[in-house]
């Protein structure tokens, strides 16, 4: 398989090295050229497999030149760390609604399921290309940790993450900060997520740097944390009786990566009714569903600071497929997005995105309610993510079928927890010194060069 820009001027790459070089040269996100088809046959294959093998079989027309015993390998050791046998277990919550518990990772959130992958796909690339990179990425607080639990003390990698100082939650921040590996690097930035988003694509976009420190990405704009995230979706699915019956899924919606994962699942062929996008008041997408207009607004801080966000780089992806995976077209919408602020799509390409997307924006005062009720209902306590999505569920699609996506322990949150139910949920044991522990990061200016000095200061030759 080869993977074409998003911005249709870098040259079409192969996996390796799609993986390797996360953004491409152009400044677009790379696609598969076409996308694999999964059969109704090869859905019902899948039922009943371990989610280590399932994952191996959906994966396998993505990764040209890996066996499948090797990727089965792999996949394998990628799961052995979580907590539940399951991996991605099925709660459910009444006769139509399911939470898919996405946070038994080291980590405690959703970006473990393709980081832990993600890291020994590294691995092997880089050992077969005889190469190393530096790892650069921006959190809004979860992508982080999970990262840098799978990349700390690799030897061929030195990672660097952002994130926003003071806007991510204590335990987040601490998850990060407390690996005190030699590869391993955290950069508090005086702005917001959106700021240090910007500032990985520009230096991204820094050509010569980027060749300098052989720079790689962790972040979803890399094809290989979205495409290790389409088999949760596929899983579940199958659990509740695809193909034969169709679900939808309500996800807590930040910078796209995981929600266009769902909607990769639905183009190879997996039967879907609804995809939600639900956000909280950072809405810039929930706008764009209803309107048709992508315009950027100020960053709202919420109890849900992962999603506090305004400009979602996967976007992109889903764009090329409105724009019939013209590149010019994405080009144009992307200029007019730095220039203008925003920008407008066809009614066409609105109505095309109808098909399956729908959007609800979830406000704070929902937000908790939605926490405490699904306390004072099931006995179950979730975090503030998925308190969004399924607020977003219940309101949409109110008798199901429907998934949403837990993507967060809710010990991640406590502040906004306790104040939900009246519960502070404890950490698990594998963390519980997490606030004794040796922090280590840098705080520096939202500014390019210095970012680049400080990397190239730490940075292993």
């Amino acid at each position: 398989m080869q993977y074409i820009s998003t911005r249709g001027q870098a040259p079409d790459l192969d996996f390796g090295d799609v993986l390797l070089t996360g953004l491409a040269r152009d400044g677009g996100l790379y696609v598969p050229s076409d996308w694999p088809q999964l059969s109704h046959d090869d859905l019902r294959g899948l039922a009943g497999l371990p989610y280590s093998e399932a994952a191996a079989r959906i994966l396998q027309p993505f990764m040209d030149g890996i066996g499948g015993d090797e990727l089965l390998e792999m996949t394998r050791a990628a799961y052995t760390s979580f907590a539940d046998p399951g991996v991605v277990p099925l709660r459910q919550l009444s006769d139509g609604h399911w939470l898919m518990e996405l946070f038994h990772g080291p980590t405690l959130a959703f970006k473990d399921v393709a980081m832990q992958l993600l890291g020994r796909l590294f691995d092997r690339e880089l050992s077969r290309q005889q190469r190393r990179v530096t790892i650069v990425g921006a959190t809004s607080g979860d992508t982080g940790s999970a990262a840098i639990e799978a990349c700390k003390d690799r030897d061929a990698i030195d990672i660097f993450i952002l994130y926003p100082h003071g806007r991510v939650t204590e335990v987040q921040r601490r998850q990060m900060t407390t690996v005190l590996s030699d590869n391993v690097h955290n950069i508090a930035i005086e702005g917001t997520f959106d700021d240090c988003q910007a500032l990985v694509k520009a230096a991204f976009n820094d050509l010569a740097f980027r060749d300098e420190i052989s720079m790689s990405a962790v972040n979803s704009i890399n094809w290989a944390r979205v495409v290790a995230q389409v088999v949760y979706y596929i899983t579940t699915a199958v659990a509740l009786g695809a193909p034969d019956r169709k679900v939808s899924f309500a996800v807590p919606t930040g910078n796209f990566g995981c929600v266009f994962a769902g909607y990769a699942a639905a183009r190879m062929g997996l039967p879907m009714d609804k995809l939600i996008v639900s956000t909280n008041r950072n809405d810039i997408l929930y706008r764009f569903f209803q309107t048709g207009s992508y315009r950027m607004d100020q960053v709202v801080a919420t109890q849900s600071p992962s999603m506090d966000i305004q400009v979602a780089s996967n976007f992109e992806r889903l764009l090329f497929d409105l724009a019939d995976r013209d590149g010019g077209t994405v080009r144009r919408q992307m200029a007019e997005l730095a220039e203008q602020g925003g920008f407008e799509v066809p009614p066409a390409a609105l109505q095309q995105a109808h098909r399956i997307f729908r959007s609800h924006r979830v406000d704070e005062a929902a937000t908790t309610a939605t926490i405490g009720d699904v306390y004072r209902d099931n006995g179950i306590i979730i975090d503030p993510h998925t308190a969004v999505g399924l607020r977003a569920a219940l309101d949409l699609v109110p008798d199901g079928p429907v998934i949403t996506l837990a993507t967060a322990h809710p010990a991640k949150f406590p502040d906004a927890v306790e104040k939900a139910c009246g519960i502070r949920p404890p950490l698990p044991a594998h963390l519980t010194d997490l606030y004794e522990r040796e922090e280590r990061y840098a705080t520096l200016p939202n500014d390019l060069a210095t970012l680049q000095d400080h990397i190239r200061g730490l940075r292993r030759n």
